[in-house]
């Protein structure tokens, strides 16, 4: 039994992890913000935010492997 994972939501965590750096990667190849008339600002946030979910994704990730 010592084989076992020893936290069951192990695989949860790191499977939220890919997730969320899935979608943020997706977000910057799609380029929203190319197609709104909201301004630099509006695309400055949401490039930001696309950068914020990979990098929370890929630290959700890490922290549930470690």
């Amino acid at each position: 039994m010592a084989t076992a994972t020893a936290d069951r939501l192990e695989p949860l965590g790191i499977g939220v992890g890919v997730l969320l750096v899935l979608i943020g990667v997706m977000t910057v190849v799609g380029t929203p913000w190319a197609y709104k008339s909201g301004g630099a600002l509006l695309m400055v946030g949401q490039a930001l935010g696309a950068i914020a979910a990979i990098a929370v994704g890929a630290g959700l990730a890490w922290l549930a492997r470690k």
